[in-house]
């Protein structure tokens, strides 16, 4: 019987036992990582959650799966093979550049270590559904596999399809066990939260449907009268797009009998973050799946950071970086783009209580990469206040930037310092977006992009360890969207160099559109983060 086979044979409780014991093998797979051996290899599966994917976007669900080609610089390790997969063929020349990235490698060289898999499915569903539903192709990725010893799973995220997916080929996964995904929903965290001693907002959580929504509202505003806004969000919602805002000016004013009614009519006007869900779709997904609500915290000024931490196969816990996130949307809070790192003024403040948190997710058994996202928010005395407010159990829109400069630098973050250092001592800083975002970069064509790279010097200099590198490069003629990372020596050449590449793209395709004009698509604007000082990153995006 075949491991298809084998597994469709065992019920969901047999197949969490299962992966326990394949589990165990991590560590010593990890360990072994870094010795050059010659049979070593992963297996990069970037599947998207199906709740980002809607009937018509498989080409974007796409471009979300190559966000992850930044490891392809892990074949700069001459005896390193990679399995890569996904939905659709890539492109050749987008592999081109990610190879011609690698310092000191023969792309030749790597790309012969390079197995591309195309699924040949561009349908709005996860890439690992795609693959369990393929057993035959499955077992020629397996086939691929040198060693099953020395080789392991990288997923994007981790539920029951990616712990079938590695169960399947036989390989231990580097993410937690889906069973601990609670922990990363909006109820989870906040629970988390409250039980390691961080402060995060007033709220309720496991909230199920509109009427618990608004009892919840109650009890807060009874709390806390002068309350003004609230956000209910969902609780597997990403990137912001669960979450909903609710206007509460006005309302401790009207009489007691009355207040009922008029938190209703205000749930029921809420503000979506997602600007194509219907109330009632929300609603039932609220209802399905439940969700939060809490205050928005309010002050002199606000932000966003967040910290990006790992647990390692052995159980120990890594702070591997800060950010500032760049949020945009209806009501600001839809995940866009960061700067990195996080403004020292409260990298510290944040950084303590994630590790408390990390420590934590270490002792319930979480594995590999997470971030814990805040607010701050300092006051007329000019003094900051951390608030916790999610917990992302998966790699996320900071992964890729940082894991790109990582790769291209082998520099780490000194979290004492609050500063990315290279090996010899030079400070590094990015700004990061998946959202250079506009209907008039419809009028490039992949080819186009590579161009403007060649001829207009939009490249990563690895003699200076600054430069430009996009990712999310298939959306461009489709979608009017790219993603890139811009790496500068101070917070200032790295936003210099983000602005400049956004510009001359942007006149490119102005140029490029005037000798074949486009339709603008429905609901289409530009979402580029942009702006040379960072407050006005985060303020007018």
């Amino acid at each position: 019987m075949n491991e298809s086979n084998l597994l469709a044979a065992l019920d969901d409780e047999a197949r969490f036992h299962r992966f326990e014991d394949l589990q165990l093998r991590m560590p010593a797979v990890w360990d072994a990582m870094g010795h050059d051996l010659d049979d070593e290899s992963v297996v990069v599966v970037p599947s998207v959650p199906p709740v980002r994917l809607t009937p018509g976007s498989g080409s974007l669900g796409q471009a979300y799966e190559e966000r992850f080609l930044f490891l392809l610089l892990l074949l700069r390790q001459p005896k390193m093979r990679m399995i890569y997969v996904t939905s659709t063929t890539i492109d050749p020349s987008i592999i081109e550049y990610y190879l011609a990235l690698l310092p000191g490698v023969i792309p030749s060289h790597a790309r012969r270590r390079l197995h591309l898999i195309s699924v040949g499915d561009l349908s709005p569903r996860a890439l690992s559904e795609k693959l369990l539903a393929r057993p035959k192709l499955i077992a020629e990725i397996a086939a691929l596999i040198p060693n099953r010893a020395h080789s392991h799973l990288i997923p994007y995220s981790t539920t029951r399809l990616e712990r079938d997916l590695a169960l399947t080929l036989g390989i231990p996964m580097y993410g937690s066990d889906p069973r601990l995904a609670w922990l990363g929903s909006k109820t989870g965290c906040r629970r988390l939260f409250g039980e390691v001693g961080v402060p995060h907002p007033l709220g309720a959580e496991d909230l199920h449907g509109i009427d618990e929504v608004a009892t919840a509202i109650e009890s807060l505003m009874e709390q806390r009268p002068g309350l003004r806004q609230v956000i209910v969000k969902l609780n597997e919602g990403v990137s912001g797009s669960g979450n909903a805002l609710v206007e509460l000016d006005g309302v401790a004013d009207v009489p007691p009998l009355d207040r009922r009614v008029e938190i209703e009519d205000r749930v029921r006007a809420m503000r979506m973050e997602d600007p194509e869900a219907g109330f009632d779709a929300y609603s039932a997904r609220l209802a399905s799946d439940g969700g939060i609500v809490e205050e928005r915290i309010v002050g002199e000024e606000i932000l966003s950071p967040s910290v990006q931490l790992r647990v390692l196969p052995a159980g120990t816990v890594e702070l591997l970086s800060t950010h500032d996130q760049l949020l945009g949307g209806a009501s600001g809070q839809s995940y866009l783009g960061c700067v990195f790192p996080a403004d020292p003024a409260y990298a510290e403040l944040i950084s303590e209580p994630a590790m408390a948190i990390g420590e934590r997710l270490a002792a319930e058994g979480v594995l590999g990469r997470f971030a814990v996202d805040f607010v701050v928010v300092r006051d007329a005395a000019g003094d900051w206040s951390a608030y916790a407010i999610e917990l992302n159990l998966r790699k996320g829109g900071t992964t890729h930037p940082f894991l790109t400069l990582q790769f291209l630098t082998d520099g780490r973050y000194n979290a004492a310092e609050g500063r990315f250092l290279t090996p010899s001592g030079d400070e590094k800083h990015l700004v990061a977006t998946d959202h250079l975002e506009s209907p008039e970069l419809r009028s490039l064509s992949i080819g186009d992009l590579f161009d403007a790279v060649a001829l207009q010097g939009l490249h990563y200099d690895h003699s200076r360890q600054t430069g430009i590198v996009f990712h999310m490069i298939s959306s461009i003629t489709e979608h009017g969207r790219v993603g890139m990372t811009a790496v500068g020596d101070t917070a200032e050449e790295a936003m210099e160099l983000y602005e400049g590449a956004r510009r001359i793209l942007l006149d490119d395709a102005r140029a490029a559109g005037r000798a074949a004009p486009l339709p603008e698509p429905a609901g289409a604007n530009d979402q580029a983060p942009r702006g040379p000082r960072r407050t006005d990153l985060h303020r007018g995006l």
